[in-house]
């Protein structure tokens, strides 16, 4: 149960910066979603560094670990466990299953996001 209030305030500080970022007053002429590429550009960053620095430091608390990479990034972004699960097929190897797994991702993505525009 500590696991679950850890992510779930990790998610809610996650939520709100994302929020926070999503005000700044910048809109690019052509629509370009700057601040959602920001927000998961640093996101997938973010978690990098978390994974990196729990792999090598061992004496790093996994409840801290776990509110940080699930509750804060998964708040800020699911787009950062996206990039992060790739990188990890890739390192392990798993070239055609990360290609599959990103060209799914998008391609379904923006289908069900069509689908669901075409239903409402």
């Amino acid at each position: 149960m500590l696991e679950c209030l850890l992510v779930g305030i990790g998610g809610f500080a996650g939520s709100v910066i994302r929020y926070m970022i999503g005000l700044l007053p910048i809109k690019p002429d052509n629509g370009f979603p700057v601040k959602t590429l920001f927000i998961n550009v640093l996101g997938a960053f973010i978690i990098g560094i978390i994974a990196a620095l729990a792999a090598k430091n061992k004496s790093l608390n996994p409840n801290i670990v776990l509110m940080l990479k699930v509750g804060v990034c998964g708040g800020f972004t699911t787009f950062s466990t996206f990039a992060y699960e790739t990188a990890d097929l890739l390192q392990n190897g798993n070239i055609l299953v990360s290609v599959s797994y990103v060209m799914l991702s998008v391609m379904l993505a923006i289908m069900a996001v069509y689908f669901a525009q075409m239903v409402a």
